[in-house]
């Protein structure tokens, strides 16, 4: 395991904490993970769903904790006040650009229609060029699979081609994929 201090990646995961207790489980063992490995973690900075697992974790762990949450959120989504900084933003086109900008890599959990926007808009960030930051999509108990088979199909269709696809890793260990993030 090694140790990137001063490194940042950013969680995209729920604000729901899921139907499976291994979603949660995911939750905790990243912000863990993160922590050991002297990583930082950004994040949508609520106190709700396995975002708030996460966050607790890599808290516990000793590691920095950077939220960004919409104003409009701050209320539903219970803003994690016990954060290492707490960024307040006009909306979710801001709170994403300054999660990408905080951050060294990209790592996804399972999540729902936020998740998947702020997964997509990396990736179409990536392909653009704006960025050149590795993006990771942890698949817990197949959970992405018929996403990651979508996006295969896409190559075959050719609307995507395949280097663009190459740019999302994926793995069902949390290990070995965060190494691949910073290889």
């Amino acid at each position: 395991m090694t140790d990137h201090r001063g490194k940042r990646v950013c969680v995209f995961c729920g604000s729901l904490r899921g139907r499976s207790p291994a979603y949660a489980q995911a939750a905790r063992a990243t912000g863990q993970a993160l922590a050991a490995r002297g990583l930082g973690l950004v994040y949508g900075g609520s106190s709700i769903g396995t975002m708030r697992i996460l966050a607790d974790a890599a808290l516990a762990g000793g590691a920095e904790v950077i939220g960004v949450l919409p104003e409009s959120l701050r209320d539903r989504e219970l803003a994690h006040e016990g954060l290492t900084e707490l960024h307040s933003v006009r909306g979710m086109h801001e709170r994403k650009a300054m999660m990408t900008a905080l951050s060294d890599a990209f790592l996804v959990l399972p999540g729902g229609h936020g998740t998947l926007d702020e997964l997509f808009e990396a990736l179409t960030w990536s392909q653009l060029g704006y960025h050149q930051k590795k993006i990771g999509i942890w698949n817990v108990q197949g959970y992405w699979t018929p996403l990651l088979d979508m996006m295969d199909h896409m190559v075959a269709e050719q609307f995507v081609e395949p280097g663009n696809r190459a740019r999302l890793l994926s793995g069902d260990e949390l290990g070995p994929l965060l190494d691949r993030l910073f290889a």
